[in-house]
């Protein structure tokens, strides 16, 4: 009898940068064998929060009450499965309770928050001090964007800088958020800076929006897309597109340029193998977690920060001569990982 794929279960809960870390594990599973994947869309009811569900979880209510009162999911619905995989707290309840109805292992990216560890079989987080018990498992959020750009050779790639600008670079436009506020003079700025560095080094830009970018910096971006000298080659604009667009503007790009809001823009940029220079306004106040989590990357020299308002080409082409890119594959490096951590995952499937 010949061995069977691995069948995985992947919940998701409608935003992207939950959802794109659920399917990066899947990703990362497929290096190991085949992987047949099955997709539920899950939403919490609102009158049962979260941390009641988990907490009904710990005293041990039954897995199928967690899904139908919590979520609305019968047993019956759910497939024959041999690992669950999420993101997101407002998954993990339902991530829990599938995996022990179903019998199955799960993994989930993010913290735990009020749940007993003891219902996560892998919990995927981006930070040593979050790794509080022997099922954490520390590494860049995974992603599902997978652009062949590690070498093989082991050795590093180009340093750019003003000696050797990049000719493209990727721009990825977040938005507020709780811990940021762009304001119109800084959407300004950055769209001048743009100009200005094509016009002084030839850059030519790749831009992307995404859901929190707002009308006054697409329409600026849309408007640029339409001069021929303003260095703008390609524009996604998020409200006609929609997500899921990082993977062309990475597979194009020799360096990418970020506002500094988005956590999982940063990560899929490093994952990437690309240098990443993020620029953040002044209206900022970002948690002590947010802040570990740039600062080791900036320590490893994958990453740089800039203030918005201080964003010139010549201070972005130094920044750019600080950063020595990743060389190795993110993804490898997660299948190797859930291979030794999980290795009943592939008991009686196909391995590769």
């Amino acid at each position: 009898m010949s061995a069977r794929p691995l069948k995985a279960l992947l919940l998701s809960d409608g935003k992207p940068g939950h959802y794109h870390q659920a399917e990066g594990v899947v990703a990362a599973l497929a290096r190991l064998g085949p992987v047949v994947t099955t997709r539920l869309e899950v939403r919490r009811r609102f009158f049962l929060p979260t941390r009641t569900l988990l907490g009904r979880i710990n005293v041990g209510a039954p897995a199928e009450r967690i899904l139908r009162f919590g979520f609305g999911i019968r047993a019956s619905a759910l497939p024959a499965t041999d690992v669950v995989v999420s993101g997101g707290s407002q998954t993990l309840p339902a991530n829990a309770a599938a995996a022990k109805l179903l019998g199955a292992a799960n993994i989930f990216c993010g913290r735990l928050r009020w749940l007993a560890p003891e219902h996560v079989g892998l919990v995927l987080v981006s930070l040593a001090s979050l790794a509080t018990h022997p099922n954490h498992l520390v590494c860049l959020p995974p992603s599902p964007i997978d652009v062949g750009r590690a070498p093989t050779t082991g050795r590093d790639g180009p340093r750019f800088g003003r000696a050797n600008p990049p000719a493209r670079i990727g721009v990825l436009i977040g938005g507020n958020s709780g811990a940021f506020r762009y304001r119109q003079k800084d959407w300004l700025h950055l769209t001048r800076f743009l100009r200005d560095a094509h016009r002084s080094h030839g850059l030519r830009w790749l831009a992307t929006t995404s859901r929190r970018s707002g009308s006054f910096i697409a329409d600026a971006l849309a408007g640029m897309a339409g001069e021929p000298d303003s260095g703008l080659e390609t524009f996604i604009d998020f409200r006609t597109v929609g997500p899921d667009t990082l993977a062309q503007i990475f597979a194009d790009a020799d360096a990418i340029l970020c506002t500094d809001d988005s956590t999982t823009m940063i990560s899929e940029a490093v994952g990437a193998c690309l240098p990443v220079v993020a620029i953040a306004p002044d209206a900022r106040a970002l948690e002590s977690r947010e802040a570990e989590f740039r600062q080791l990357r900036a320590d490893r020299g994958w990453y740089r920060q800039l203030p918005l308002a201080q964003l010139t080409p010549a201070a972005f082409l130094a920044a750019l001569e600080e950063i020595t890119p990743r060389t190795s594959s993110a993804r490898d490096e997660l299948a190797g990982a859930i291979g030794q951590r999980l290795p009943q995952l592939f008991a009686g499937v196909a391995r590769a």
